[in-house]
């Protein structure tokens, strides 16, 4: 890692990160991502999976449909908005 990423990554603190898939980008500078996790059932012990939808800031509105993305925790942005794009793993086909 550089010294920059160290540097904010101290002084920010220890954020969360999600990798998931981008499911809409109609709204501006938004993006909502589905991150989906395995988790076993409490009862019945079966691995299920878990979707769940977070909103993002993607300031250049460069993250389209189907990308495969990092997002990171941050402070709020608006009312449902407390993620921000960190990078774009990879794009649609």
């Amino acid at each position: 890692m550089t010294d920059i990423v160290k540097d904010t990554r101290q002084q920010r603190g220890n954020r969360k990160e999600r990798t998931g898939v981008v499911v809409s980008d109609v709204q501006n500078k938004t993006i909502v991502v589905e991150v989906m996790r395995r988790a076993s059932h409490k009862l019945y012990k079966k691995v299920v999976k878990i979707k769940k939808k977070f909103t993002a800031h993607d300031e250049k509105n460069e993250a389209k449909i189907g990308d495969t993305v990092k997002i990171a925790e941050t402070r709020p942005l608006s009312k449902n908005k407390n993620w921000r794009l960190l990078e774009i793993i990879s794009r649609a086909e």
